[in-house]
């Protein structure tokens, strides 16, 4: 049997079920004898009139109206199970859930062994309180042991609950009844997102777009594991996404992301374009295209997008970081320096302002300043052998000799051979030095 028919027929025979107690009828226990020679005749049952009521009107989707006929019967006899369902069934059509409840718990509790009532509780309870409706469903699961259905709704209630474990469990034993349930296999893909198994939650999109290729779900699930995964086809997964979804702008975000990374601005720009609706541009387009411009180092381009940003977000430490580290590119150095002590007052323990800081004094010529970040930052972290030369070239500049050969030793010492322009520089600086705090003795 394969998928559709399946579920076909499970529908059919829930549907079935949900119309069952329509048709059940109470036992007549009276009789009289007809007018036939030795005949008995039974004595109508004005309780089964009431369900016969009751089943006309849901057949006819009147479900208002079969609310009295169905009070009316569990007045006399409430200990009927359907009748509770079938009361319970037209709440839920009603959209009334509070009233259905105890209808499909009354059901259960006098049947316990009522598939139907069991299902039909834990849907109704999936979305408002999925904790409580783990229970009912898992009974219907236990009820309904060869229907992939209930396991579903179960492993769904649990997901929504956090018990992840359980969820991924339940989607298998339904896809195991039911490989080819692609909403199940979806379910069980984003599931695996959540859980850092990204390869196994490509899997299992690729088996659902082999059926569906342009089902959304899937195309945006496998978009999102090959970043995970950081393939190079993510870029690609994304626009094959797009291309159903187009208004998805999160979705396009994440691939302007991807092509920044990998370094394909021109595209990056185009597929920013796209989203482009006239008036004011967003925050994070803004953020977007100015990595565009920093990336093809078109730096007054990049300088004029983050000084909008700054004037939408100015406390946003990033962007004035940012802006600060632009301004060094132009060897604008004063400017440079007011966005980065600015982007230090925000965030202060983001050594990156600091350090960005730092070669701003370098450069500027500002020697002492220099310094003392330097110091600064060795508070916060040891000294890179890079933050150990430019303390030497600091102290050279300043001509403080002695302190100068110590800070090219300790570079010497840290570097070990790995630049070796700058260890030759601190190898001829240290003779020279040598050589002066001699004469000076």
């Amino acid at each position: 049997m394969n998928r559709t028919t399946a579920s076909r027929n499970f529908k059919r025979n829930i549907a079935r079920a949900l119309f069952l107690c329509a048709f059940a009828t109470v036992p007549c226990h009276g009789q009289a004898p007809s007018a036939g020679k030795g005949t008995k005749q039974r004595i109508a049952n004005p309780l089964n009139d009431l369900l016969n009521e009751a089943r006309k009107d849901i057949d006819a989707r009147n479900y208002e109206a079969a609310i009295a006929p169905l009070q009316k019967f569990l007045a006399e006899k409430d200990d009927f199970a359907y009748a509770h369902f079938q009361l319970g069934y037209v709440y839920t059509a009603l959209g009334r859930g509070k009233e259905a409840r105890p209808e499909y718990e009354k059901a259960l509790q006098l049947d316990p062994k009522m598939s139907e009532a069991a299902l039909n509780l834990g849907i109704l309870l999936l979305n408002e309180d999925p904790a409580a409706a783990a229970a009912p469903l898992a009974k219907a699961v236990d009820l309904l042991p060869t229907e992939s259905r209930p396991r579903t709704l179960l492993g769904l209630a649990y997901e929504r609950t956090g018990d992840l474990r359980n969820a991924a469990t339940a989607y298998q034993g339904a896809l195991a009844l039911d490989p080819r349930d692609s909403e199940t296999s979806l379910h069980l893909g984003q599931l695996l997102i959540r859980q850092n198994r990204a390869a196994e939650a490509e899997a299992r999109f690729r088996l659902v777009l082999a059926t569906e290729p342009e089902s959304p779900a899937a195309l945006l699930g496998l978009a999102q594991t090959m970043e995970a995964e950081k393939k190079p086809e993510a870029a690609a997964a994304y626009q094959d996404y797009l291309k159903v979804q187009p208004d998805d702008t999160a979705a396009q975000q994440r691939l302007v992301h991807i092509l920044i990374a990998n370094q394909k601005f021109d595209e990056a720009l185009v597929e920013m374009e796209k989203t482009q609706r006239g008036g004011a541009p967003s925050l994070e387009s803004l953020k977007l295209r100015a990595d565009i411009s920093i990336g093809q180092k078109k730096w007054d381009d990049a300088v004029a997008v983050l000084k909008q940003a700054v004037a939408l977000a100015p406390q946003d430490a990033q962007l004035r970081g940012g802006l600060g580290r632009t301004y060094l590119q132009q060897r604008e150095f004063p400017k440079a320096e007011k966005e980065l002590q600015a982007a230090i007052g925000l965030d202060g323990k983001n050594l990156t302002y600091w350090k960005d800081l730092t070669t701003t004094y370098y450069l500027a010529g500002n020697y002492p300043a220099t310094l003392a970040l330097l110091d600064e930052v060795a508070k916060r972290e040891p000294p890179t052998p890079g933050e150990l030369f430019i303390r030497a070239l600091c102290y050279d500049k300043l001509q403080q000799t002695k302190a100068a050969l110590e800070a090219y030793q300790n570079f010497l010492a840290a570097d070990q051979n790995r630049n070796p322009d700058q260890v030759w520089q601190a190898q001829q600086r240290i003779i020279v030095l040598k050589k002066t705090l001699e004469k000076k003795r």
